[in-house]
């Protein structure tokens, strides 16, 4: 069974940062062709208003198109899209346009990316995010049937300053993760 994983990243939340490192390797060792989707060229003024990181969104979903242009999707029998912040939105709007059938799985979405996500997918949320409001987020998640997994006080990276409690937050998403590629 062919099956790919495309990750889409952050503006400054890259592949090497916990969530998208261990999501690559876990759905790696799961047996997922693994294709991280680089972009970048983002002003350093990308993070201080929404209207900015709404413009990097969408340079990221233009240098997605490039990115992605030689892969024929009909040759797999599972797409999974990951996407982090400016990457939920970049993900689930090149799957929208390109009428692809696939899973998503949103950390720390804006409320944009609510008008492209899919209705196959996972959210996870930490109730103290700057860019998009805890009410927001589970009113959207409901309407399109998304399962949301809520950090209690954590940031748009997921962390509270907890280190210790931090450090937990991963394993937890990660096995979320591993359940819902393995489809249970």
């Amino acid at each position: 069974m062919k099956i790919i994983v495309c990750l889409f990243p952050g503006v400054i939340y890259t592949f090497d940062r916990p969530l998208l490192y261990y999501s690559w390797k876990l759905l790696d060792g799961l047996g997922w062709e693994i294709f991280p989707v680089r972009y970048g060229g983002f002003s350093p003024c990308a993070q201080k208003d929404i209207g900015m990181i709404i413009k990097s969104a969408g340079m990221a979903l233009e240098q997605s198109e490039e990115a992605l242009r030689g892969i024929d999707w009909s040759a797999y029998e599972d797409i999974l899209m990951i996407g982090k912040s400016i990457g939920t939105i970049a993900c689930s709007a090149y799957a929208r346009r390109h009428g692809i059938d696939c899973r998503q799985i949103h950390f720390s979405p804006v409320e944009e990316t609510f008008q492209y996500a899919g209705e196959k997918g996972i959210v996870f949320h930490g109730t103290a995010d700057r860019w998009v409001d805890t009410e927001i987020v589970e009113r959207c998640c409901a309407e399109k049937g998304l399962s949301l997994y809520k950090t209690e006080g954590a940031n748009h990276s997921l962390e509270t300053g907890d280190v210790e409690f931090d450090i937990e937050i991963i394993p937890k998403t990660m096995k979320t993760i591993q359940e819902y590629a393995l489809g249970r």
